[in-house]
């Protein structure tokens, strides 16, 4: 459904045969049926193939001309990057900050425990500053976060759902105050909409710590690249999908080839453990999962 229909009967043709690559690959029929995890081949005019320096590669690949059109919201409305982990996107989030001009800002969080939730047999170095600034949780920001004026971010919370201010939501930062973040909306309803963005209290749910951490930042994230996961919901005329390392949940791959318009606008770099680029990937899917929907 999200795919672009063609204007002519080769288009099309193209079209509906890259629509069922897609669904073989949700359900687990590239390459032959399988269940679990597979091997599969990527259609060779979708990968990327210059991998001395992967993450130029991807990021010359999705962001052409990025100093040129840094200040043009469609530029990032249209395109992202999309990798497995918070790691590999991290690593491209910190080249591409590097690439903007201007001055970087910034912001350190607040951390603290909720003192009701703290046992008497916990462990005092787990509620240091230096521990609690440590820790990194889906969904909540980093302690330091690092941000230029013409980045795009996403926000990681629903604040303001009327205007379109929820979680996933991308903008582009306009303004950076010491306790206000003033940034313009490049997807969903209201595009161009401009935006006051304060910091947060947050609070993670992992439940692998013996208390409950509040961390005060603001509710973003830079998103030049996203983890696969946070990429559901979104539609793009441009998507990078970087591989250092196979997907390992179900539908994970799935995912990110469906949140492409055409298939044109879909890349696909993959890398194996000696970070030399392949042409093959895990793709997995549990059959179970599928017969009980």
């Amino acid at each position: 459904m999200r795919l672009q229909s063609g204007s002519n009967p080769e288009e099309i043709a193209e079209m509906k045969e890259f629509a069922d690559w897609i669904l073989d690959v949700g359900n687990g029929n590239v390459g032959g049926p399988n269940d679990g995890e597979a091997e599969i081949s990527i259609p060779d005019e979708l990968l990327i193939k210059q991998g001395d320096d992967p993450i130029k590669s991807i990021v010359d690949s999705t962001y052409p001309n990025l100093i040129a059109n840094l200040y043009e919201h469609t530029y990032f409305q249209e395109r992202a990057i999309f990798a497995p982990t918070h790691e590999h996107v991290d690593s491209i989030n910190d080249r591409l900050l590097q690439v903007v001009p201007g001055d970087e800002v910034t912001y350190l969080s607040c951390d603290s425990v909720d003192a009701c939730d703290i046992s008497v047999t916990t462990d005092h170095g787990m509620q240091s500053p230096e521990f609690l600034n440590s820790l990194k949780f889906s969904g909540i920001p980093n302690h330091k976060l690092v941000l230029k004026v013409g980045v795009p971010i996403m926000l990681l919370r629903n604040i303001d759902q009327p205007n379109g201010l929820c979680n996933g939501t991308r903008l582009t930062v306009i303004k950076l105050e010491k306790s206000l973040i003033t940034a313009r909306v490049i997807t969903g309803t209201n595009i161009g909409f401009e935006t006051l963005i304060p910091r947060m209290q947050l609070s993670p749910t992992d439940k692998s710590l013996p208390f409950k951490i509040t961390r005060k930042q603001f509710p973003v994230s830079m998103c030049f690249a996203m983890t696969i996961n946070k990429s559901q919901g979104q539609s793009l005329s441009h998507v990078d999908l970087f591989l250092p390392r196979p997907v390992f949940t179900h539908g994970q791959l799935y995912v990110a080839i469906s949140r492409v318009k055409s298939k044109k606008g879909l890349k696909v770099l993959i890398c194996d453990k000696d970070m030399n680029v392949s042409s093959t990937t895990t793709n997995v899917v549990y059959k179970e999962v599928l017969q009980k929907l």
